[in-house]
């Protein structure tokens, strides 16, 4: 497996690449949005785990904020407007996605799907803003609408199977 390089002068260890590409996630051959996407999981869990819901929505909120700053730098490394190998956006998105849903597994899996099939065929607002918005905030942004479709989605679902 050949894991994709940071940006020429960008080491693996600076931290605008740890958090751009999810620690690496963003790296990993074939379709790095999903593996930041499932990458995202175990860290939601965990936050879920240990702190309840509302340490999950500090955590997307603080993320949004960390993840502008990191895809800017990163993608202006790259020298590219929005570079695949940067997957923060997805783990934000993907988080939104996940709050205040149950700790399940099945109900984890479904918010992943939802969210990828939302990130992926971007249905409007989500391709407003992947069209019309530039730099740290256009590359976050689009995924956290996607987000907000997935956990629109999960919460109707849920209220519908009680």
């Amino acid at each position: 497996m050949n894991l994709a390089q940071p940006p020429a002068g960008m080491k693996w260890r600076d931290p605008v690449c740890l958090i751009a590409t999810w620690f690496g996630a963003g790296l990993l051959p074939g379709a790095p949005g999903s593996w930041g996407s499932l990458a995202a999981l175990p860290f939601a869990w965990m936050l879920v785990w240990l702190g309840g819901p509302w340490a999950l929505l500090l955590a997307v909120t603080g993320l949004f904020c960390i993840g502008v700053w990191a895809a800017e730098r990163y993608t202006l490394a790259a020298g590219m407007k929005d570079c695949q190998n940067v997957v923060v956006d997805e783990v934000a998105g993907q988080w939104l996605a996940l709050l205040f849903i149950p700790l399940d597994v099945m109900a984890y899996f479904a918010a992943f799907m939802l969210f990828r099939a939302f990130d992926i065929l971007k249905p409007w607002p989500v391709s407003l803003a992947d069209r019309k918005l530039s730099g740290g905030a256009g590359i976050m942004l689009d995924d956290i609408a996607a987000g907000g479709y997935a956990l629109l989605l999960m919460h109707l679902g849920l209220n519908v199977i009680k």
